[in-house]
Parts: structure tokens; C-alpha cells; sequence
């Protein structure tokens, strides 16, 4: 896949807006047993998203991503912070207001093996979301699934079909064609083509990309592989133990990375160039426990470059030279 996106800023007010959000997952009391301490899986975590933007939330399994991504949604129920959609507090609301945003926020989850009703045919799939909001006639939204069958690459007739006489490609095709029915303002895109084959990720990707241009969407995705973060997003957020230690656009990200643990994650993609000399740079250790996180900066365990300050005080986001590129770190 070649590197053909190209970075978007604007000094408009951004689509999206979280500030200092947390979800701590507190063990429930049992009798007769010590209290556990709260697990901090995301803690303190800001960012924006502008319109027509893609933000890549990247790091190791287990470091907040997902959760981050759910919460923004409010699948999963924030501890605190502020989540905004278009100036307006996301977090607070009731269920009933929160239902009719979802207009507006939709998600294409991990597995489409498991992310499909297998009771309902593909058009009942697509249309489920048409249903639940109304506003349009069976007529109506029957015209609505054929044009988004088409739209996704899938053919119109396939709308008879059940989840299971489809391939992982083209299942994840039928989430992307019920995430758009709604004409969503963003959508959360968590891990989409981790489960398919490199073939079929280019696709699903691509795809992703052309609907983003045609349609102003913005994109919050949430990936592993680096390489398809390089190939789809504007901006890149690294997470590390429930932090964002450094958020950037993607070319400054991927040429000049200032975190050590950017450098450590870069140094892990494999060089196309069997000429070229791979510098691997190895992490040490396991990541600590989001139950008992380490003191002053969640990395000094684990980085090279620790000195007594890291271990007592914690890096905050600063900006560096290039416009927007922001660091947690105390030497770099």
C-alpha cells in the first residue's frame, strides 16, 4: 500500500473534542477480601479529530486504545473528562438524548465474524439502523440498501443473503455499509482489518479512505499494524499504560519520532529493502500493571533514556517544533 493520503489542517473548530478523559474499572467489594485497586485503563487522555480528518490511535495491546475509542462512543461508560461532538457534552447525557446522536456516531468493530446478527440477512443488517431512526418508508430504505450494497463494493442481490455465505472481506463490507446508512458525522473505526488477509485489508482500507473523501467523514482508528495507520491516517496518537505520550501528523510521526517509545514501536515495522539495515530497537520487560501504575512517567521501567526525574514527575503533552506535534517526555 503506498503512502497517497495527504495531512489536513484547519483552524476550524474540530468535529470532535475529548479532554482529561478516564475509565477506571473499580473490582466489585467481596466479603471477607481486601480491596482491589481500580484498574486505570485510560487515564487522562485529550485529543481532537477535525472534520474530514483520520486520528490513528496506536500502541501495544492492553493500553487503553480500544476503551479510549469506546468511551468517546459511550459503549463503555467514562469515570470522567469531557467528550464534545460539534461543541456539544456527550458525557452526562441520557440514555434517550445519547441515543439520538448515535446518529452521528457510528462504529465498524474488530471482528466481522462476530459483529453480524446471523439471524438477519444482509439487507436486514444494513437496514437495522434505518429502522431504529426512522424516517423513511420500506420503499425508502430498501432503495437506501441497494445504493449502499453498491456503494460498499457488494452486490445489491447479496442483500438476501445470511452473514455466514460471505467472506470476512466482504462481512466487514456489510459493517462499513451499516455504519454509513446514517450518514455519520464520525466513525470509530476499531481495529477493522485486523482479521482479514493483507489482500482484503488493502481493499477494506482504500474503500474506507474513498468513502471519507466523497462523504467529509472522520475516522478515530484504532490499529496494530503500522503500516496501515501510515497508509490512512492524517494523524497519528501513540498510547502507552492508558497515556497519549506523543500525537502528531502522520510524515513528522513516521520520519522524526521524539518519544523513546514512538522510536521503539517505528523500529519494529519491517523494512521493505532487504539492502537497507533494519535498526531494531528492543523493548525490555513486561508493561506494568494498569492496576499499579509506575510513578511519574508510566515509561521509565521500560526506557533507555530514564533518569531519577522520570521516575518522580509526569511528562505532560508540550509542543515541539513542527506546528501540532506533541511530546510527553522530559528530554525530548
Amino acid at each position: 500500500m503506498s503512502t497517497t493520503t495527504t495531512t489536513t489542517t484547519t483552524n476550524a473548530a474540530p468535529l470532535l473534542r475529548v479532554h482529561e478523559l478516564r475509565k477506571h474499572y473499580v473490582s466489585p467489594k467481596r466479603w471477607l477480601r481486601p480491596a482491589r485497586p481500580p484498574i486505570q485503563a485510560v487515564d487522562g487522555v485529550s485529543f481532537s479529530v477535525a472534520r474530514g480528518e483520520t486520528l490513528a490511535l496506536v500502541g501495544e495491546s492492553g493500553c487503553g486504545k480500544t476503551t479510549t475509542a469506546k468511551s468517546v462512543l459511550r459503549l463503555v461508560e467514562p469515570s470522567a473528562g469531557s467528550v464534545q461532538l460539534g461543541g456539544e457534552e456527550l458525557v452526562g447525557l441520557s440514555p434517550s438524548q445519547m441515543r439520538q446522536r448515535r446518529r452521528d456516531l457510528q462504529i465498524i468493530f474488530q471482528d466481522p465474524y462476530a459483529s453480524l446478527n446471523p439471524r438477519l440477512t444482509a439487507g436486514e443488517i444494513v437496514a437495522e439502523p434505518l429502522r431504529n431512526f426512522g424516517g423513511a418508508d420500506a420503499a425508502a430504505r430498501e432503495e437506501r440498501v441497494r445504493w449502499l450494497f453498491s456503494r460498499v463494493g457488494l452486490r445489491p442481490e447479496a442483500a438476501k443473503k445470511y452473514p455466514h455465505e460471505f467472506s470476512g472481506g466482504q462481512r466487514q463490507r456489510l459493517g462499513i455499509a451499516r455504519a454509513l446508512a446514517l450518514q455519520p458525522k464520525l466513525i470509530v473505526c476499531d481495529e477493522p482489518v485486523s482479521a482479514l488477509d493483507v489482500s482484503v485489508q488493502a481493499q477494506v482500507v482504500n474503500l474506507l479512505m474513498d468513502l471519507q473523501a466523497e462523504f467529509g467523514i472522520a475516522y478515530l482508528f484504532v490499529a496494530h499494524d503500522l503500516a496501515v495507520v501510515r497508509h490512512i491516517s492524517h494523524r497519528v496518537a501513540v498510547m502507552y499504560l492508558g497515556h497519549i505520550v506523543e500525537i502528531a501528523d502522520r510524515d513528522t510521526l513516521f520520519s522524526a519520532p521524539r518519544h523513546p517509545y514512538t522510536e521503539i514501536l517505528l523500529s519494529a515495522v519491517p523494512v521493505p529493502n532487504p539492502r537497507t539495515p533494519a535498526k531494531r530497537m528492543l523493548l525490555q520487560g513486561d508493561p506494568p500493571s494498569p492496576a499499579n501504575p509506575p510513578s511519574g512517567c508510566r515509561f521509565h521501567t521500560r526506557c533507555p533514556m530514564a533518569q531519577a526525574v522520570c521516575k518522580e514527575q509526569q511528562p505532560v503533552l508540550t509542543p515541539r517544533e513542527a506546528e501540532g506535534h506533541l511530546v510527553a517526555c522530559h528530554f525530548r
